[in-house]
């Protein structure tokens, strides 16, 4: 949801989802019953954060009193920050290395932490009131992990993220 509050500048409010899941296998043991150690993996990744959208040229002309052009390409940058929520948990089998006992178990961390982030993009005008906006973002973000992650280092949760989609002018 973006605001204007000057000619080039928007002050944009935000929040997402992105998560993901990956089995894993450790193939260079098998566990007692010859099995393979398997593993799931899942990040989930809430951002709500609030930027400054900053127009590189206009993003149209105005013809008259009454009629406004929008520019076929308006590039812009940014800057932001908020806070993000995130679940990590790795659940299966483990190799315990002091005695090479294979066990199973269901590892979870969650925590709130803060971001920042700068983009750059385009919005490509379909007609006075649509346009399609193209964004690349990085984001920087650490939390702590929780008790069943202890003696580990904090959880990097920085990265480049590629959006894409349709927007109304109001």
């Amino acid at each position: 949801l973006a605001f204007s509050i000057a000619p080039r500048l928007d002050v944009v409010l935000g929040a997402s989802f992105a998560g993901s899941r990956r089995r894993s296998e450790f193939r260079d043991w098998v566990d007692q019953n010859d099995l393979p150690i398997e593993q799931t993996t899942t990040l989930e990744r809430v951002p709500v954060t609030a930027s400054l959208r900053l127009y590189v040229g206009p993003r149209g002309r105005s013809i008259g009193q009454l009629a406004w052009v929008p520019a076929k390409f308006a590039p812009f940058v940014g800057v932001g920050g908020g806070a993000l929520w995130y679940r990590f948990r790795q659940q299966g089998d483990f190799v315990d290395f002091a005695d090479n006992d294979v066990f199973r178990d269901d590892f979870k961390s969650s925590a709130r932490t803060f971001t920042a982030h700068a983009f750059a993009g385009v919005d490509i005008s379909l007609g006075p009131r649509f346009f399609l906006t193209g964004e690349g973002r990085y984001t920087w973000a650490r939390a702590p992990l929780g008790r069943d992650f202890s003696g580990f280092d904090r959880l990097d949760l920085s990265g480049l993220s590629v959006t894409a989609g349709v927007g109304i002018r109001n």
